[in-house]
């Protein structure tokens, strides 16, 4: 099969286990690599990871790149950079894709940096258009889209003289299409080829720390803002949360502020989510949190100020004092249950 120009995922695995984020890329890869009538390649490096191979197929990969080695079981940055390097030269990809995670954070930039082209970080979505600089026009190219100036705009990135065209994108972001079992890959087994100069660092040990909270997986999601007012008044967040069996979330403002942890983090720097039903209680509705919960279901939101922009995607908008609204919203709800 003929790989040139393809469109590649770094596929990041941990213990063995893909991360969701690499489905999530593999899947849009494939609606990219559709409309520019070239093949899906995926980039698979760890100890024992080729079982993984049949999950990356069925979301649309044609080809897997695989190496295995009981060295690479863990990230380290040295010898995945060189890998990564090493395939990229050889097999020429287009695009390449990586999860904007501590680890693709860290190899993606160096990759970018060995081989002189553009990368563009936490971008929220991804498409294939034309471009014209200098008199110059560029056919179908990566449109990398983000956030930028404080997240006051949406800004569209092009990098189209130097290939590949990179880009890193968070968890939640796209879409992972449904898996089809009767796909399958070809897969190319490459030797790792590292020598003791590859491998400076050794892994001591380990620390895993397991999420207390789900807000990806939540079908409900009750999130408070700076219009909550105090870690305190969080309790009433929580309690609306717990009567609909919903996790809590909060905006930035709220974290930043030490009203909740951040693992309640909802928007562009915090965690990408698609619930049935989004409570957004004192959220202004700034872009960077639109940006990572726009795509609910169906949105409502508590806010004194009419003119707050979460009403402009809430399909119920609810003007008032919160600390009245909830307690009544919950009254309301244990009424009918």
């Amino acid at each position: 099969m003929n790989t040139e120009n393809s469109v590649m995922v770094y596929i990041q695995q941990e213990g063995g286990k893909i991360a969701d984020v690499s489905l999530e890329l593999v899947s849009k890869a494939r609606e990219l690599a559709d409309e520019l009538g070239v093949p899906v390649s995926a980039a698979l490096f760890g100890a024992q990871v080729a079982a993984e191979v049949s999950r990356i197929a069925a979301l649309g990969a044609d080809l897997v790149y695989l190496v295995e080695d009981p060295r690479l079981e863990f990230y380290t940055p040295i010898p995945y950079s060189k890998l990564m390097i090493r395939l990229i030269r050889e097999h020429k990809p287009q695009i390449v894709l990586y999860g904007a995670t501590t680890a693709g954070r860290d190899l993606a930039p160096r990759v970018a940096s060995n081989l002189r082209v553009g990368l563009t970080a936490d971008c929220t979505d991804l498409k294939i258009g034309d471009h014209t600089q200098k008199d110059r026009e560029y056919k179908r190219i990566l449109y990398q889209i983000r956030p930028a100036f404080g997240g006051n705009i949406i800004a569209t990135i092009v990098c189209p003289e130097h290939k590949p065209q990179m880009a890193t994108v968070r968890e939640g972001v796209m879409r992972m299409n449904a898996a089809d079992a009767s796909r399958k890959a070809e897969i190319v087994r490459l030797s790792p080829s590292l020598a003791g100069e590859d491998l400076p660092t050794e892994i001591l040990d380990r620390i895993l720390e397991e999420k207390t909270v789900n807000l990806k997986g939540a079908t409900i999601i009750v999130s408070g803002g700076m219009g909550v007012g105090s870690r305190e008044n969080f309790s009433l967040i929580r309690e609306l949360a717990e009567v609909l069996g919903g996790e809590v979330g909060a905006s930035r403002a709220a974290v930043d502020a030490g009203l909740i942890g951040k693992e309640h983090q909802v928007g562009q720097t915090g965690t990408t989510v698609r619930p049935k039903l989004y409570i957004a209680c004192g959220i202004s509705g700034a872009i960077q949190h639109r940006a990572g919960m726009d795509e609910s279901a169906r949105i409502i939101a508590i806010n004194t100020d009419p003119e707050a922009p979460i009403f402009s995607i809430a399909q119920y908008g609810i003007v008032g004092d919160l600390g009245e609204v909830i307690p009544r919203m919950i009254k309301a709800y244990k009424a009918r249950a």
